[in-house]
């Protein structure tokens, strides 16, 4: 495909992001930026966050997974939604009950201000690294497919990037992501769709014998319960995707921020039902899409190729992650298919990219410079700065990312940050499900050896997920120990 078409096609896709932006960016409140005005519909939000959910990682992991797990995910999915209902039941109703903004508020009021700095520090932290590792993986992708044709430099695609999204969400922030992430879903569903079609239509599939074909193959077992010490074993993977799936979701700033711009409790959980049970259908197509894609390859007999990492520098990929990037692969598809597939992980990627932004902004003056203190005339203008501030922040690190050259390093620095939502699970649960008063000050010490702990203990134990649930209940213990001598008992 032509490189001036894939322009064509992304500017037109970026118009319509502004056009958006344009009708929902009129008010540029801080109100607006912040909730939408707590007016946002649920139904729209709901349907948006498949999008932030998915992100262009899964866009290119979750086919690429088939290969090495089977349907094994299915497992953690549906441990999702018990998390998802668990977050409907007892965090939402919290949030909504303190009327916040920043849900690491709440740990202000529980335990004091140092508990509420180490919180939102850690998302912070966290939340940069994972969106910066998100639209590293992306630009690289977009500069191997456009960029490097038009010899433009690597650095540049990523401005670009982050200019794009800074440009549509700085003036009404999550007033118009809830938007802009129907559009990305919309546009990210119908790629996935598409391509499924397309494939279907030239192995001379009918819908029905799709799932011949695909029980009929080797990637198809979902439940896997032999061996308890194996990573794919059910309840692993379950209790693991109840505990991503709170933390993730429910105790994570940008994905709760959608929730709390609607315009009750009530339509927050109704959001929730619904994203949750349409997540199910979802990854259930994405799962299928990539043994389809790995029966027709193997019928075309393409394996990834000895170049692979020259093909896609700094990637180490699956065949399944390979095969859906691959050029050759793309060949036996219509043209506009493989513009589809670009555009689906541009709007798959800046779907969870813009939401991060956002997030991240609003923590940021939120909790940390808590400029409520602020004179309210000053407020839209310091936003506003921070706001370029986070997107100056994201676009060093992706550029430090590619500095670095080396996809383990670059993969450690992402799994340690999302080491950092263990200790959120522990501070939350033991607020939630304790009375204890604990001594604060020293929150932070123990926020910070439970992650620690985790990593060394899997240098020597092979965890998977459920790393997750230790270091919560590490950051649980920890707590435990602080807690003050006078306050013992449960009232």
């Amino acid at each position: 495909m032509s490189t001036s078409l894939i322009l064509t096609v992304i500017v037109c896709y970026f118009a319509l992001l502004f056009i958006i932006s344009y009708f929902t960016g009129k008010n540029d409140s801080n109100s607006s930026f912040f909730l939408g005005n707590r007016k946002s519909p649920w139904f729209v939000i709901a349907y948006g966050m498949i999008g932030t959910t998915l992100s262009g990682i899964t866009f290119i992991s979750v086919p690429g997974w088939v290969g090495e797990s089977q349907f094994s995910y299915m497992q953690m999915v549906f441990g999702f939604f018990v998390g998802y209902a668990i977050i409907s039941r007892i965090l939402l109703p919290l949030y909504y009950k303190l009327e916040l903004t920043s849900i690491y508020t709440y740990l202000k009021e529980r335990f004091g201000v140092y508990s509420y700095k180490t919180g939102s520090s850690f998302f912070l932290l966290s939340r940069t690294i994972g969106a910066s590792f998100r639209l590293y993986l992306i630009a690289s992708v977009l500069q191997f497919a456009v960029f490097d044709e038009l010899n433009i430099p690597f650095y540049l695609t990523v401005l670009i990037t982050i200019s794009l999204i800074w440009v549509y969400t700085y003036r009404s922030g999550i007033k118009t992501i809830i938007w802009t992430d129907a559009l990305q879903t919309t546009v990210m569903l119908s790629t996935v769709i598409i391509i499924s079609y397309y494939l279907m239509e030239n192995m001379g599939l009918g819908v029905s014998d799709v799932f011949s074909e695909i029980k009929n193959s080797d990637y198809s077992k979902v439940f896997f319960f032999d061996e308890w010490s194996d990573k794919k074993y059910f309840f692993k993977q379950f209790f693991s995707g109840v505990f991503m799936a709170i933390v993730m979701t429910g105790l994570d700033q940008d994905q709760m921020q959608k929730n709390l711009s609607c315009r009750n409790l009530k339509d927050a959980q109704k959001n929730m039902f619904t994203f949750s049970a349409i997540l199910i259908f979802v990854d259930l197509v994405f799962l299928s899409l990539g043994a389809l894609l790995l029966i027709y390859s193997n019928k075309l007999g393409l394996l990834v190729p000895e170049n692979a990492d020259m093909i896609f520098p700094n990637i180490a990929l699956n065949k399944g992650e390979f095969i859906i990037q691959d050029p050759n692969f793309h060949q036996y598809l219509p043209e506009f298919v493989g513009i589809l597939f670009l555009i689906g992980i541009i709007a798959a990627a800046y779907s969870s990219a813009d939401s991060a932004l956002t997030s991240l902004t609003t923590s940021f003056c939120v909790d940390i410079i808590e400029f409520e203190n602020e004179k309210p005339d000053k407020q839209i203008g310091i936003r506003k700065r921070v706001h370029l501030l986070m997107s100056v922040v994201l676009f060093c690190v992706i550029i430090l990312f590619n500095l670095i050259n080396n996809d383990s390093v670059i993969k450690s620095l992402f799994t340690v940050a999302g080491y950092t939502y263990g200790p959120l699970l522990g501070m939350y649960f033991f607020g939630m499900f304790t009375k204890w008063e604990i001594m604060d000050k020293y929150v932070p010490i123990v926020a910070i050896i439970s992650p620690i702990l985790c990593f060394v203990l899997n240098l020597y134990i092979d965890f998977g997920f459920e790393l997750l649930i230790l270091n919560g209940f590490i950051t649980f213990i920890g707590l435990y120990i602080l807690r003050k001598s006078h306050n013992w008992d449960l009232e």
